[in-house]
């Protein structure tokens, strides 16, 4: 197969894999640089070792509490992020349909979701425990409410961004507006259905995180908080390191989802 490409063809793909793996290498450089640097300062008293720890002393803590209960608290955090994360997804995803449908509705609905997603959701935990009551309801409420707004706004400005030429064209045809967003208008905005995941994951993990800190008993946020009260500077970042390597696996969890859809998408057409 190969031996049928051009010289052109084989030049680029050798370029596109030096640069792959040009970037690879400078990604573990800029780790072990930093890991190093930052064992390195905190050894000699440049930093405070104590505030913000030591590389050496957070994997100790991590293997020391991998058995102690670590994967439980993990556990829990992606159990509650996922949960607020696929049904800010459906229900944000919905509400923008509905305000598509409707100009009338939507220029009427429109301030208060700009207000409610400008407003800090975490202002509201001490309202929502009240609400649903104190633990993983709570938690998951206050991730739903974050994830459900941006979603209804990023994938409403999609649906309205739609190439107003198709819509035209299949409203001459009869088409009704039911048949209009399920052949046109959504499968136009996948791109911006994955750019809503990739962003309301991050936002469902810090809601999440934030009702943690308010109310549970597990979870990472529950870490980090019993961390800051006794002390324990290195549990406190060896949770916020264990969170942002999560935050990464989810985030390209979904790139490589979008990557299949689209494939098939391609393949499809």
């Amino acid at each position: 197969m190969e031996s049928n490409l051009s010289k052109e063809r084989k030049e680029y793909i050798k370029n596109t894999q030096r640069r792959k793996r040009a970037i690879t290498l400078t990604r573990i450089g800029i780790f072990l640089i930093t890991v190093t640097a930052w064992e390195a300062l905190a050894r000699i008293g440049i930093i405070d070792g104590f505030v913000m720890s030591m590389p050496s002393r957070i994997l100790k803590t991590v293997v020391s509490a991998a058995s102690n209960g670590l994967f439980l608290h993990i556990g829990v955090t992606l159990y509650e992020t996922m949960i607020g994360f696929v049904l800010g997804v459906v229900f944000g995803g919905i509400i923008a349909a509905a305000l598509w449908s409707s100009e009338f509705l939507s220029k009427a609905v429109e301030p208060y979701l700009v207000a409610l997603n400008s407003l800090p959701k975490i202002a509201l935990g001490p309202v929502i425990i009240i609400w649903v009551g104190a633990g993983t309801k709570a938690i998951i409420v206050m991730a739903l409410a974050i994830s459900m707004i941006v979603t209804t706004l990023e994938m409403l400005n999609g649906f309205r961004c739609t190439e107003e030429e198709k819509i035209m064209m299949a409203k001459t045809f009869g088409a009704r507006k039911w048949e209009i967003f399920l052949k046109i208008v959504l499968p136009s905005n996948v791109f911006t259905l994955f750019n809503s995941l990739k962003i309301n994951i991050g936002l469902s993990l810090v809601g999440v995180i934030a009702g943690e800190f308010l109310v549970s008993k597990a979870g990472l946020g529950y870490l980090i908080v019993y961390g800051g009260q006794v002390f324990k500077m290195d549990l406190v970042m060896a949770s916020v390191i264990i969170l942002s390597v999560v935050a990464m696996l989810i985030y390209k969890g979904i790139t490589f989802f979008e990557k299949l859809v689209l494939n098939n998408i391609g393949k499809a057409q």
